[in-house]
């Protein structure tokens, strides 16, 4: 039998102020120790070299008596050990539809958002699983059981006091599906999908890609009345791999047509995600060409930052940041676009260029810093640029939808389509 347990530990800078916020136990109680051997590990691994962030930690690390598999998103870590043999990559989904549930429920996942509804989410925890097993993850289905949260609930949460407000109700408006809710009306039937893409990729020094790929998913928006079945094909269907489908999709159909048949939940969710390789370095929307000459005691630098591949479209947000040596001392620096900022503890410089526009001048950011003691390791060091960038209107594989078909309803639903490219783990080393 599967055995679960979950807890859920804050993140910061100083790794040993974690703590657990909620845990969850089935069958029997997992000690506290468990979490601190967790934090030890994590620790250590971090401590192991300069770049190593929490996001590089692996995500199944063994302890004497457990595999502790775990999930960082949003600065708080999911963390649930396993005592017998399971698929990792269902606790894997569960972990993760945690916190997605809970954004469906409060808007945002923080600390603070789960102190302030620790009632809500514990009923959630509880009936997102069921022995050690999943068992309602769905937000309608869940939406029925437990109340989102309002005004009078956390007046009586902070009160101790109970009331039927509070009180367990067993799904009354669910439809066979367990992820649709039974009489959706609306006045306006209408449908957006958002295809947001990701880009991975290391790009080495002259430019050309070591490794390079992107990480789409169609997050859907469905306000559709009745039970209405579709059908939605692609332009390029065939541009797509590694493919992962909300449940409602009938795989076979995509199996054997390449189109995703559904009847989609109310509301937001995820339809599908995929992935797509890009071979070509001609591919990147953005070209940064770094340039770090290191001397007796500093460097000079410049950094020109060029666009390549966007269809003529903007980039937007657009960031580097250059994590130096830790003994730099000085730095001074001067751009033509945007702003920069120097941390001198963190010793990382960060630009801030902001919106790139087509055929204007392209950004460029020169200066010099000054090492310290040990400027012979500070010269061995090598020196990589992370990049953050976005993209509207662009998807970087080309994949764009064809055709949405209606079934089992008389209306004809609007559609809406947007795409958007950002920068997922995209590095550049200089």
């Amino acid at each position: 039998m599967t055995l679960f347990s979950l807890f859920t530990n804050t993140h910061s800078d100083l790794f040993s102020d974690r703590k657990v916020i909620i845990e969850k136990h089935w069958h029997e109680l997992i000690p506290r120790r468990v979490v601190d051997f967790f934090n030890d590990q994590v620790s250590r691994a971090m401590a192991d070299g300069e770049d190593v962030t929490r996001e590089d930690v692996l995500p199944i690390i063994s302890s004497p008596k457990y595999q502790l598999i775990n999930v960082y998103r949003d600065g708080l870590t999911y963390l649930s050990p396993v005592t017998k043999e399971v698929d990792p990559m269902m606790v894997f989904e569960f972990l993760h539809r945690i916190p997605d549930i809970m954004q469906e429920y409060f808007g945002q996942v923080s600390e603070t958002v789960i102190k302030e509804n620790f009632v809500t989410v514990y009923q959630l925890l509880e009936e997102m699983m069921d022995d050690g097993f999943p068992l309602t993850t769905e937000p309608n289905a869940l939406k029925e059981i437990v109340p989102a949260p309002n005004i009078l609930n956390k007046v009586i949460t902070t009160m101790g006091a109970t009331t039927s407000v509070s009180t367990r109700k067993m799904p009354h408006g669910m439809s066979n599906l367990p992820w649709r809710k039974a009489g959706v009306k609306y006045t306006s039937n209408e449908i957006f999908f958002d295809i947001v893409e990701e880009i991975d990729a290391i790009v080495d020094s002259t430019g050309k890609a070591v490794s390079c790929e992107a990480h789409g998913a169609i997050q859907t928006n469905s306000r559709l009345s009745g039970m209405p079945d579709l059908t939605l094909s692609f332009v390029n269907p065939r541009l797509v791999d590694d493919c992962s489908f909300h449940q409602s999709v009938r795989f076979n159909k995509w199996e054997s047509d390449k189109v995703l048949s559904f009847v989609p939940p109310d509301g937001h969710f995820r339809l599908m995600s995929y992935r797509v390789n890009l071979p070509s370095q001609q591919n990147l929307p953005i070209q940064v060409k770094p340039s770090i000459n290191i001397g007796a005691n500093g460097a000079k630098f410049d950094i020109t930052v060029s666009l390549r591949n966007t269809d003529g479209k903007p980039v937007e947000n657009t960031v580097l940041t250059l994590p130096l040596h830790k003994s730099t001392t000085t730095l001074t620096a001067h751009c033509n676009v945007g702003q920069y900022m120097f941390d001198p503890v963190g010793k990382v410089l960060r630009w801030d260029i902001g919106k790139i526009v087509p055929r204007e001048r392209a950004p460029v950011l020169s200066g010099s810093f000054g090492f310290g003691s040990s400027s012979e390791a500070a010269g061995n060091a090598g020196y990589n640029i992370g990049v953050e960038f976005l993209i509207n209107s662009h998807s970087l594989s080309g994949l764009k939808v064809d055709v949405l078909k209606l079934f089992n309803e008389s209306y004809k639903p609007y559609k809406g389509v947007r795409t958007m490219t950002k920068a997922g783990r995209y590095q550049v080393r200089a």
